[in-house]
C-alpha cells in the first residue's frame, strides 16, 4: 500500500504533466466583487481569429483587449441567432426607429462584428454594445437577446439622431463618447478612438453596395403637441 508522501508526490506530478500538456491558453481566474458577484477573468493576449469560442460558451471579438470580465448576472449561454433572422430583426428595428437598415447594420460591425454575445472591456454588451446604464434606459433586459440588444440600440441612436438635429457624425460620436462629450466641444471630441468610430461607422454606410437608402433623413422627429387655439378648440400640430 502507498503512503501518503508517495500520493502526495504521485498527485504533484500528474499535476504537473497536465499542466504541460494543456495548449498555451488563458487561465480562469475567479474572485468576488464588492457587490458580491462573482468574477472570472481571461487574463490572455488579445485573440486573432475572426471569433474564438471562450470558456463557459461565450463568444470573445476580436475587438476585446487582454482580459475579458464575465460575472454570474451574464447569460453567458445565449443562443446564437442565424444570419436571415438578424436581417429580419434589423430591418424591424430600423422601420420602429425610422432609421436606415443599412445605418444599423454599418453601427453593428463596427461595434461589435456581428457577435451577439460581445462583452467589451467596459462592459459593453452585445450586438450594438450597450453599457448596462444605456441598456436600462432604453428598457433592454437581456443585452445579448438579438431583438432586444438592435431595438434598444436603434432607439438610442433614434434619441441621439433626434437630440442633435439630425447631425450624424455628432449622434454616432455620441454612440461612442456619450452625449455629454460632443454637447462639451459642439462637435467631435478630440479622442482618437472616437474619431476612428465615426470614420469606420460613416465609411461602411456610405461605400457603395452597403444597402444605403438615399431618401432616408436622419433629421429630427419633431413630436405632436397638443395646443388650444384662441377659440378654444383643442389643435395637434408638429409644426
Amino acid at each position: 500500500m502507498m503512503n501518503k508522501r508517495a500520493i502526495s508526490i504521485a498527485a504533484v506530478a500528474c499535476g504537473t504533466w497536465l499542466v504541460l500538456a494543456l495548449p498555451a491558453c488563458a487561465q480562469i481566474a475567479s474572485s468576488t466583487n464588492d457587490k458580491g458577484n462573482l468574477v472570472f477573468v481571461n487574463a490572455e493576449t488579445p485573440v486573432t481569429a475572426s471569433h474564438r469560442i471562450a470558456p463557459f460558451g461565450t463568444r470573445v471579438s476580436p475587438q476585446l483587449g487582454a482580459e475579458t470580465r464575465l460575472t454570474s448576472e451574464t447569460p453567458v449561454h445565449a443562443a446564437v441567432v442565424p444570419p436571415d433572422r438578424l436581417e429580419r430583426i434589423v430591418r424591424d428595428a430600423a422601420a420602429k426607429h425610422n432609421l436606415d437598415p443599412a445605418l444599423v447594420k454599418a453601427v453593428i460591425g463596427v461595434e461589435s462584428g456581428w457577435n451577439q454575445t460581445a462583452i467589451s472591456r467596459k462592459g459593453a454588451l452585445g450586438l450594438m454594445q450597450l453599457i448596462p446604464s444605456t441598456a436600462g434606459q432604453m428598457g433592454v433586459g437581456n443585452a445579448f437577446d438579438p431583438v432586444e440588444n438592435v431595438n434598444g440600440g436603434a432607439a438610442y441612436l433614434r434619441s441621439l439622431l433626434d437630440r442633435f438635429h439630425g447631425d450624424l457624425e455628432k449622434s454616432l460620436a455620441a454612440y461612442n463618447a456619450g452625449p455629454g462629450a460632443v454637447e462639451r466641444v459642439g462637435g467631435i471630441p478630440n479622442i482618437p478612438e472616437t474619431r476612428s468610430y465615426v470614420r469606420k461607422v460613416t465609411d461602411s454606410y456610405f461605400r457603395p453596395g452597403s444597402g444605403r437608402d438615399p431618401s432616408f433623413s436622419a433629421k429630427p422627429r419633431i413630436p405632436v403637441r397638443r395646443e388650444v387655439d384662441q377659440n378654444g378648440r383643442v389643435v395637434f400640430t408638429n409644426e
